[in-house]
């Protein structure tokens, strides 16, 4: 073949396998949208799952638990997967499991048979989100295009998080409560097929082998952690059955640090975490997680079970607090360029802790306007103002051969935040509540997790003060 032949050839397989940005962009939001709309479309169905499958209440919060601690507990093994044998690799692997599981989970019979599938899904969603940021980021060149790509898939994120209640109110109404999670095996096929066709294979692979120890011991300890903190709410915080599993947990996290400062091939390098970028966007992106996740699972559960909504009508009482998460995605990038981003999480945060402080004035009859609506589009336009840039620092400043590990690490710390958040707001709303079922107790307890929230909220903002770097490019 001669010279001119083969760069036409060249040429040509270039063109064909090379796809547009928009469309890896579209591709890798619809990724994002899956895995996170699954953390919270469940919330409007749990009490059509309990009264189907018989679940108590501690199964209907793990439920919701054993897919966000599966999701976050394998991400970082997810995203150095994706940096060592290929990010769409890994981007098909885990979304052809979180399909499966979801297809599994709709056809449960028995309350065990749900959680089950519930953490398969966590699985392949941990496998799948952290390729959904690598793909982007590899696809948009630096500066503000990259900006506008991670502002959009951010607001996709969180849009995910915001639709679940929407979703899952039309569904369960409509149909039953199986299609929450049975809805994503068609919508899972097609992008499965869009990825295998238009998606490019990208690593960074140095033949390094990945640390299987120290993913089962990060995620054996987060989900050990987790189930101690679920136990104070029918143990209380000094009981055996409580203070066992909280110290095996911390045990467990710990042998993961060991692990990692001594292995060649660590799934964490601790070295990462001296990058302050990085270390503090993360530890942010952790408190914020952990006050702003319990929105949705509160606010679904006063609707209901307060106010006597419907799931539909449930849903479609959050559809404001939905596209003022979006809202506040996008306009993070250009409040970034003009103020910096550091200014513009605290911001952010301090707007949500606004509406969280405004939601916990609720009342047993309250008005949609002032106990839903105005302080949910707070609460939501702040988490948007804040996820963009926290996001665009913690994956500012590391290696390429990182890129996959710091996108599952902020994943990581997102999720891991709020299912330990959910935890320990779940027992403050019960420890006030005191046992009773009463629309006024119920609704004592849930503006007691709001009001804890809040604070919260406030000490983060503090955090990002003090601790986020404050001279940041625009991305």
């Amino acid at each position: 073949m001669t010279p001119m032949l083969r760069a036409a050839e060249d040429t040509s397989l270039s063109r064909r396998t090379v796809p547009p940005t928009w469309v890896v962009v579209a591709l890798a939001c619809a990724g994002q949208f899956l895995v996170v709309l699954d953390v919270s479309v469940v919330n409007v169905a749990l009490p059509s799952m309990r009264a189907d499958l018989g679940l108590s209440a501690p199964g209907l919060q793990w439920v919701v638990n054993a897919y966000a601690i599966a999701f976050a507990g394998f991400m970082l093994l997810g995203g150095r997967a994706g940096d060592l044998y290929g990010r769409k690799r890994m981007f098909l692997v885990g979304l052809a499991l979180f399909t499966v599981a979801s297809f599994g989970g709709g056809l449960a019979q028995e309350g065990w048979e749900l959680l089950v599938a519930r953490a398969a899904q966590g699985l392949g969603a941990a496998v799948l989100a952290p390729s959904t940021l690598t793909l982007l980021t590899a696809a948009v060149p630096e500066g503000a295009a990259r900006a506008r790509a991670i502002a959009t898939w951010t607001a996709v994120g969180a849009g995910g998080g915001a639709a679940g209640g929407l979703v899952g109110g039309l569904l369960v109404d409509g149909l039953s409560w199986r299609w929450v999670l049975l809805i994503n095996v068609p919508v899972g096929a097609v992008v499965l097929a869009g990825a295998a066709r238009w998606l490019t294979e990208s690593r960074a692979g140095d033949g390094r082998r990945l640390d299987l120890p120290g993913a089962l011991l990060v995620t054996a300890g987060l989900a050990t952690l987790a189930y101690g903190i679920v136990q104070t709410e029918a143990e209380g915080w000094t009981a055996a059955a409580t203070l066992v599993p909280l110290c095996a947990g911390l045990v467990l996290i710990g042998l993961f640090l060991v692990v990692e400062a001594c292995t060649k091939a660590p799934l964490m390098p601790l070295k990462l975490l001296r990058l302050r970028s990085v270390s503090s966007a993360n530890a942010a992106m952790f408190v914020c997680g952990s006050a702003m996740f319990c929105m949705w699972f509160f606010m679904t559960l006063y609707a209901q079970n307060v106010l006597g909504y419907a799931p539909l009508d449930a849903g479609l009482a959050l559809v404001p607090s939905s596209l003022a998460v979006v809202f506040g995605s996008k306009l993070a990038p250009p409040a970034m360029r003009a103020v910096g981003a550091r200014n513009v999480a605290v911001l952010g945060t301090l707007v949500a802790a606004a509406g969280f402080g405004w939601q916990s004035t609720m009342t047993a009859d309250g008005t949609y306007l002032t106990a839903i609506m105005f302080p949910g589009i707070l609460m939501m336009l702040g988490a948007g103002l804040a996820a963009t840039p926290l996001a665009a620092l913690a994956t500012s400043g590391a290696a390429p051969g990182d890129a996959g590990l710091v996108s599952g690490l902020i994943n990581t710390s997102r999720t891991m935040g709020g299912s330990l958040g959910l935890a320990v707001m779940s027992t403050v709303a019960a420890t006030r509540t005191g046992g009773s079922g009463s629309a006024e107790a119920l609704t004592e307890g849930y503006a007691q997790a709001f009001r804890t929230s809040g604070c919260l909220l406030l000490a983060g903002a503090v955090l990002m003060l003090v601790w986020l770097p404050r001279k940041t490019s625009a991305r």
